[in-house]
C-alpha cells in the first residue's frame, strides 16, 4: 500500500482554484459617481435603501470633494443576496 504525497505545486494549485472560485462568487460590485453634495447623498441613500449593509456589506469605499464643490464616490457592495 503506498501513500500518494501531494507536492507544493498541487497544493499551491488546489488552493489557487479554491481562491478563484471562492473569490467569483463574492466579487464586489462597484459604481462611482461625480455629483453636486445633495444628489451625492441622495444617490448613497438610494443604494443603501435598495442594497442594506446587512443584507450586502453595502459601503462608502472612497470619497473626495472636487476643486468645483462636486463630490466623487464609490460605492461597493457584494451581489451576496442577488
Amino acid at each position: 500500500m503506498s501513500i500518494e504525497r501531494k507536492g507544493p505545486a498541487e497544493l499551491a494549485r488546489r488552493l489557487s482554484a479554491r481562491a478563484r472560485a471562492q473569490g467569483a462568487a463574492k466579487a464586489w460590485r462597484r459604481e462611482t459617481y461625480l455629483l453636486p453634495r445633495d444628489a451625492a447623498r441622495a444617490k448613497a441613500r438610494e443604494w443603501f435603501d435598495r442594497f442594506p449593509k446587512a443584507a450586502y456589506m453595502t459601503e462608502i469605499e472612497f470619497w473626495r470633494e472636487t476643486d468645483d464643490g462636486e463630490i466623487e464616490f464609490t460605492i461597493r457592495r457584494l451581489p451576496s443576496a442577488d
